[in-house]
């Protein structure tokens, strides 16, 4: 039997719970990382696929026009965006925008061979596709600070969804690493 795909978002948020600031800045992410950076090259070892919401494509993307560095996409997996409209301008290089519905494309995509499918975000389509039980696993990165406000987790809309802790992991500086199944 073929091991099926999952939908993995692996995130950082504050300890009050936010992705970014309102604005989207994520300035209160830049800090020493301890070694091993919580994980991550494992992580990305794992995946061959990365799901991305538009505005958070876009904030990609202004950050590579700055010359901001590691904020190019890579080309080495596959870059799927989800927008309700298509872009005037061509796709960067290793990036297809998205438009059909969640489920279907879901399913298709769980159906190709291929590693673990990492959701990038941000809170949109994050909750999209927990809200058509698209999404199988959060890791989540709480970071020890407050930002007092900013763009929650998963946009607001009345849900109750069951999770299942796999893990907790406690590094050096603070930062706790919570890993969930979600229930089905």
């Amino acid at each position: 039997m073929v091991r099926k795909r999952k939908i993995i978002v692996y995130i950082a948020t504050s300890a009050d719970g936010f992705i970014a600031r309102s604005d989207g800045s994520v300035d209160w992410l830049e800090r020493p990382r301890p070694k091993g950076n919580y994980g991550m090259g494992a992580f990305y070892k794992s995946i061959d696929t990365v799901l991305w919401g538009r505005k958070t494509c876009d904030m990609a993307l202004d950050f590579q026009k700055k010359g901001m560095p590691g904020s190019a996409f890579d080309t080495r997996v596959k870059n799927y965006v989800f927008t309700h409209s298509l872009p005037p301008s061509p796709a960067p290089e290793g990036v297809e925008f998205v438009s059909e519905p969640v489920k279907a494309f879901a399913t298709r995509l769980r159906e190709k061979k291929g590693k673990d499918i990492w959701m990038m975000g941000g809170a949109g389509i994050i909750a999209s596709f927990l809200d058509e039980s698209e999404i199988d696993e959060f890791m989540i990165h709480v970071i020890p600070k407050f930002i007092g406000e900013g763009i929650p987790l998963i946009a607001s809309r009345r849900r109750t969804v069951p999770l299942k802790l796999i893990s907790s992991t406690k590094f050096t500086d603070g930062v706790v690493k919570l890993h969930y199944a979600v229930r089905r």
